[in-house]
């Protein structure tokens, strides 16, 4: 999967207008009115942090492949069944497999 690049925005980037929520009435798709506490909660949000890094210095490398649909599914049941993810279940086989080699 090709990595996405982020646009570049500079000091003379255009961004839009500048909307004054306290005198412009704006609205979610929601109709729930934007304010600037509803701004605040948003930036909040967006400012936590996601899953902790496996990597301990920064984001965790991934690695995806592609598995028969039969074999998803019995790992997604041994996954239940042990009360893990499948994620959780393909790092330990490989670990395994890469530590007998």
């Amino acid at each position: 999967m090709a990595k996405r690049t982020a646009p570049k925005v500079t000091a003379t980037t255009r961004l839009g207008r500048d909307v004054d929520l306290q005198t412009q009435v704006r609205r979610d798709k929601r109709g729930r009115r934007i304010d600037d506490a509803y701004v605040d909660r948003l930036l909040t949000a967006a400012r936590k942090p996601g899953r902790p890094s496996l990597a301990g210095d920064g984001p965790s490398p991934a690695i995806a492949f592609r598995v028969p649909s039969e074999l998803r599914q019995r790992a997604e049941e041994v996954a239940a069944r042990e009360g893990k993810t499948v994620s959780e279940l393909a790092r330990e086989a490989l670990e395994a497999r890469v530590e007998a080699s």
